[in-house]
């Protein structure tokens, strides 16, 4: 590291140790202080525009600079100024002998943290003040410096002016590396995709982004990977994996179904023979399916982010037409995201409203017949979306779907006597009471018989397991809680009816005499012809 320069290139992935894996770091290199020298392991390099490129070994390289720049802290501090200047000359800083320059030994290709991480290699305080970036890296940086800076001053206590000796001649010339370089630097990023450093294995998201910025041409990078951090960042409360289910979504439209753990492959693998399957018709009409280059995967990213952004939060402003943003609201009041790429697609097409409603339906009607998670549901409704994209309409791509419609009768018949869970029992009775497919949220469900109700008259535990969660037994009322003395059917009329939402069906309910499982099973017959009504 003494003779180098190192740039961390924007394909790699941000700093990620915590705690646990600095400590351990630490810890290694503690122990081997006194054994007289430390294998800190191998990393890869390219070399370009005279810098060392990290292609693996970032981790290690910008935490070892970490403890280089407590340990010049701490010289400084101690008034050992000829110790504290050799640590700078080796670890931190270079000289240009040209202009007598001083410059970082460690460099990061974002601005932002680059910004962060030399703030902290100048002055400890800075470490307090460092500029926030958006990916959370600045923060990562600072508390790892402050767990070395910490942990190295009580090492040092015992007798600063010794310790600082030892530490430095450790760092210096005893502590070793295996270094590979890359011969060619087009390739590097297949290395990184195998190679690994010690803590967290590489993401999905990880290796999506190093192969599409290796893919860029050099001078192009910084614009990609600014363009790679503002797409990602959208997703960055929800986790990398959200990201990545969106990338996949996207790709499903001129891909079809793509399992996750395929969708790297079909990137970065599959595309080498890409060249010979540009998109053409084919034999039977149809586009040929081949993965997207680098900068048409870019430029789709862009495209659909707005609308599918309104999928994840209706509330959001976008391109979306307020009916299909009734229909994505309803869509996560059920909690379906599988269905995202056929909604892009068909906002595509002639009457989009009419194709999101179909799709609506079918969902619910599958919902509460059946699993509309299941594998193969998933795979045809992604071969949907992309029929729909091929064909420019969403008439026929739903017409192949036809058959996961239930009929009537057994949606009926699977609302009288099935368990949902309470979003879709919430989300069913709302579309009752209201008479529409996409509700509003208004009011709380309410079970007729709580699960705590021991003195209820009628309807014992034994029927209320399998009655309990039934359509026929839940009631819209306009307070969330349970009024006391409502857990008996008597204190239902008297305490919770009166708060029934608004076009509940009370008059139902007042004319019950005792409410029992026969009752629930009436209830939700009348109640599932009513959704009958509104969903077929």
């Amino acid at each position: 590291m003494s003779s180098s320069t190192f740039e961390v290139p924007p394909y790699q992935r941000e700093y990620a140790w915590n705690e646990e894996e600095v400590g351990e770091f630490w810890s290694d290199l503690q122990g081997a202080l006194d054994e007289g020298s430390y294998f800190l392991g191998l990393i890869i390099l390219t070399e370009e525009d005279e810098r060392k490129h990290v292609v693996d070994g970032q981790q290690r390289i910008l935490t070892m600079t970490l403890l280089a720049a407590a340990l010049y802290h701490e010289a400084v501090r101690a008034g050992r100024k000829a110790l504290a200047d050799r640590v700078q000359a080796d670890f931190l800083r270079s000289i240009d002998y040209s202009t007598d320059e001083t410059n970082p030994r460690v460099i990061l290709s974002d601005r932002r943290d680059n910004a962060a991480l030399q703030a902290l290699l100048i002055s400890p305080e800075t470490g307090q003040d460092l500029p926030v970036a958006l990916d959370g890296i600045s923060d990562k940086l600072s508390l790892a410096y402050e767990y070395i800076a910490k942990k190295l001053r009580e090492d040092l206590s015992p007798d600063p002016f010794r310790r600082l000796g030892i530490w430095a001649d450790f760092l210096t010339n005893q502590v070793h590396l295996a270094v590979f370089v890359h011969p060619d630097r087009a390739s590097a990023y297949r290395v990184f995709e195998v190679v690994n450093t010690r803590g967290r294995e590489l993401t999905t998201a990880d290796l999506l982004k190093n192969f599409v910025l290796s893919q860029t041409a050099i001078h192009a990078r910084d614009e990609r990977y600014e363009q790679w951090k503002k797409i990602s960042n959208q997703f960055r409360s929800a986790g990398s994996g959200a990201f990545v289910q969106y990338i996949r979504h996207v790709v499903t439209l001129t891909a079809g179904h793509i399992a996750p753990r395929d969708l790297f492959d079909y990137l970065a693998e599959r595309r080498k023979s890409s060249d010979s399957m540009r998109r053409s018709p084919s034999a039977t009409g149809e586009l040929q399916r081949r993965a997207p280059s680098p900068d048409e995967l870019m430029g789709s990213l862009e495209r659909e982010l707005p609308l599918y952004l309104q999928m994840i939060d209706p509330t959001l402003d976008g391109p979306g037409d307020p009916s299909w943003v009734q229909v994505f609201s309803a869509l996560s009041e059920l909690s379906v995201i599988s269905v995202r790429p056929l909604l892009l697609a068909i906002s595509r097409t002639d009457e989009p409203e009419a194709g999101m409603q179909a799709v609506l339906r079918l969902v619910l009607r599958r919902i509460v017949v059946g699993n509309l998670g299941t594998g193969n549901v998933e795979r045809r409704l992604g071969e949907a979306a992309r029929k729909v994209v091929q064909d420019g309409s969403w008439v026929g791509a739903l017409d192949e779907l036809a058959d996961l419609n239930p009929p009537p009768s057994e949606f009926v018949e699977q609302l009288r006597k099935r368990s949902l869970n309470k979003g879709t029992l919430t989300f069913v009775r709302r579309s009752v009471v209201q008479r529409t497919t996409t509700p509003e949220a208004r009011g709380t469900l309410h079970l007729v018989r709580p699960r705590q109700a021991a003195e209820w008259s009628g309807f014992p535990e034994t029927d209320f397991s399998y009655w309990g969660s039934t359509l026929g037994n839940t009631f819209l009322a306009s307070v969330e809680r349970r009024p006391k003395g409502a857990g008996t059917w008597d204190g239902f009329k008297q305490n919770l009816l009166p708060l029934a939402l608004e076009n509940e069906h009370v008059e139902l309910f007042q004319d019950v005499i005792e409410w029992n499982s026969r009752v629930v099973e009436e209830f939700g017959t009348r109640l599932g012809e009513s959704a009958r009504e509104i969903w077929f």
